[in-house]
């Protein structure tokens, strides 16, 4: 009971030290509340939007009206948002494989891709005969060097510069912020207008004042169980751009002749309109909570990436144990202190998509909801959890209590 009582009067005192972060965060949502609700009313949402489709969905109102909300939002020409895209790394293929033909190349701008765009990248390279470039270089600090190396891949089959605005499993390479993604974009356009820019935005909504269609990218995706769907939304994805590459997009999701006009929404409706709404709202929760999180681990000499001082462009939060057991146990911890399976132990296992042992904790309402309070971590150097979520900055806290308890009495 002293180790809480210790932990908690710790954590009031970081608080303190954060309270010019937590400032900056509000003044970041209260410009994407407002951004938001301006979007709502000048795309004229009504409840007849929310109504219940099956089937071909073709009688879907609102469908139609989702689309015009997040290309409003997000400052594009076309948008898809759907409950047919079954999660993040589905959307992300339809966009890059619906507007990739055979032989097309492909860059991907910042090194290695998330594990489970793996099997994406075989296929382009098996099956459609393309090519896959992974830009390297020795210093992922150095934008100019990023810049440089892009730029000299690129090649008359180029189609494609896939830009990763977050760090995915990498403990080597930061997350981009949206200025450095402008410079990127801007230096590719400059020599090369005709070549794509996608942005795989997944973890970085709301997170800043800008999102990357906003500064030069032409197509970009995301997931609905993380930071637009605010932790209510049950499945689905989003991809945004300019028109014609959303229809060579949809033609991917369904066929050609139906692209975007089918697809019901299995009565998610509300949920749908509503989880944009409040994503700003979560979105600023989560960031509060991880950020206490970097300081909890600066207090126990852990390395953090970024560190609590530092600004945000998404909601993930590196934690280096150095170490399985630690690792371990500071999963087995997030789980025993969740709403949901807190009564469960994860353990590491193989998982589709991965090329090293995971463990993942997770007590989430929505199975692999990321906007909930989370962490996972691949079985190899440094151990690192990649810590995420948090629908509330208080339970985020709770945990971190009890898990800052629970190291003092060691």
């Amino acid at each position: 009971m002293s180790n809480i009582f210790s932990a908690s009067n710790l954590i009031d005192q970081f608080e303190l030290d954060l309270q010019k972060s937590f400032q900056k965060i509000d003044q970041i949502s209260l410009f994407n509340h407002r951004k938001i609700i301006n979007a709502f009313q000048k795309a004229r949402i009504s409840s007849e939007h929310f109504n219940q489709t099956t089937g071909y969905g073709h009688d879907d109102l609102g469908r139609q009206k989702l689309d015009q909300l997040f290309a409003l939002i997000f400052a594009t020409e076309a948008a898809l948002a759907r409950v047919n895209f079954v999660s993040g790394t589905h959307a992300i293929a339809c966009a890059i494989l619906g507007n990739l033909k055979p032989a097309d190349e492909i860059i991907f701008a910042f090194g290695q891709p998330y594990d489970t765009l793996q099997s994406i990248l075989d296929y382009i390279q098996l099956d459609l005969n393309g090519k896959v470039h992974i830009n390297e270089v020795t210093d992922w600090e150095n934008l100019n060097e990023i810049i440089e190396n892009t730029l000299k891949l690129i090649n008359d089959k180029t189609k494609i510069i896939a830009i990763q605005r977050s760090r995915g499993y990498s403990a080597i390479r930061p997350s981009y912020s949206i200025s450095q993604i402008a410079e990127l974009i801007k230096a590719i356009k400059f020599k090369y207008p005709e070549i794509i820019c996608f942005v795989d935005n997944c973890y970085g909504e709301f997170v800043e004042t800008q999102e990357p269609t906003e500064v030069g990218a032409d197509l970009m995706a995301g997931s609905l169980i993380k930071n637009p769907g605010a932790g209510i939304v049950l499945t689905g994805g989003y991809v945004v751009g300019k028109q014609g590459l959303i229809d060579k997009t949809a033609n991917r999701l369904t066929c050609p002749g139906v692209g975007a006009e089918g697809g019901p929404n299995f009565n998610q409706g509300r949920l749908l309109f509503q989880g944009i709404y409040l994503s700003p709202m979560i979105v600023s929760q989560i960031l509060k909570g991880i950020i206490l999180s970097a300081k909890v681990c600066e207090h126990l000499n852990l390395s953090t990436s970024p560190s609590s001082g530092e600004l945000r462009t998404d909601i993930i939060q590196r934690l280096d144990f150095g170490n399985k057991k630690e690792l371990i146990e500071f999963c087995h911890s997030l789980q025993k202190n969740s709403p949901i399976d807190s009564h469960l132990m994860p353990i590491p296992a193989c998982t589709p998509g991965y090329q090293d042992e995971l463990i993942m904790a997770a007590g989430t309402f929505i199975e692999g909801s990321t906007s909930e309070l989370s962490a996972d971590g691949p079985l190899r150097e440094p151990y690192s959890a990649y810590l995420q979520g948090g629908l509330s900055y208080f339970y985020t806290r709770l945990f971190l209590e009890n898990w800052l308890a629970q190291r003092l009495s060691f």
